[in-house]
């Protein structure tokens, strides 16, 4: 029951984009999952601060 938004915990941490190891479908899952549990409106600031400062600073696992 969670919309999709433009960046997501499992985006911050790494897991975006296509998915060639099996396993990063599984640790989105449980970064989602993690997300909705502990859920506030601090986390979600942290996740847009932190997706901001890799726009500027740049990202080694982006493409």
């Amino acid at each position: 029951m969670v919309k999709p938004g433009i960046t997501g915990l499992a985006q911050i941490k790494g897991y975006r984009g296509e998915t060639v190891l099996s396993h990063s479908i599984y640790f989105r899952y449980k970064l989602d999952i993690y997300y909705i549990k502990n859920w506030h409106p601090l986390f979600d600031i942290k996740i847009m601060l932190t997706t901001i400062k890799s726009l500027f600073e740049g990202d080694d696992m982006a493409y």
